[in-house]
């Protein structure tokens, strides 16, 4: 997630584009749909080639489009879920492209079926985190807590990926790869904490009440 300066900064920097893309006629899904195509074909063909640099570049700069779509929304005042609900659930397509081409290149061409574990290892956990935090809120707790929240996660692996792709040692992506699947273990940890306390207090609030 992005901090509140960084998420201002990106605001201003983008409402610009925003504007013109509305004048244009595009609307803030078109825009969502096409940024999550970029992130695919930079996950799921660039990456599989080997081309880890341009892959990351490209998953990159398409990935802003989260924040252009939500600027879009935002000035037409669009009110309802279904923009949000749109964003999260491409969200997952594109975060398990980035780790499934990942894979697919370290286990065949890469040829170093560590990193292509690892890159599977990564990407069930953060549908894991993702899905318990969707799951908590279904119920109508908040989850959103955690060290390894998605823009992070995305951030470190693209840029040790990019960097891979220019000559960095392997063993570095390896290695972010084991922080970021221990991050999201912790991230999981505490959102069931967060969620079980407040399923205990929601209960023995329901108890005290029974009893009065």
């Amino acid at each position: 997630m992005l901090n509140r300066h960084a998420r201002g900064f990106f605001t201003s920097l983008f409402t610009p584009i925003a504007r013109w893309l509305l004048k244009m006629g595009v609307s803030p899904d078109a825009v969502t749909i096409a940024g999550t195509a970029g992130v695919i074909f930079g996950g799921l063909v660039l990456y599989p080639l080997g081309h880890l640099w341009w892959g990351s570049v490209m998953i990159a700069v398409f990935a802003f489009s989260d924040v252009v779509d939500g600027i879009m929304a935002r000035l037409q005042e669009r009110r309802g879920g279904w923009g949000n609900f749109l964003d999260s659930s491409l969200d997952r397509l594109a975060d398990g492209a980035i780790f499934a081409g990942l894979g697919i290149w370290f286990f065949t061409q890469g040829g170093d079926a560590a990193i292509g574990a690892a890159s599977v290892i990564c990407l069930v956990l953060g549908m894991v985190v993702s899905y318990v935090r969707a799951k908590a809120e279904s119920l109508g707790y908040h989850a959103s807590v955690g060290i390894a929240e998605r823009a992070e996660r995305l951030a470190s692996v693209l840029l040790v990926a990019g960097l891979t792709g220019l000559g960095l040692p392997p063993v570095v992506l390896f290695a972010t790869m084991i922080l970021l699947a221990l991050a999201s273990v912790v991230t999981i940890v505490q959102r069931m904490a967060t969620v079980r306390k407040q399923a205990m207090a929601e209960a023995n609030g329901m108890g005290s009440g029974a009893q009065a």
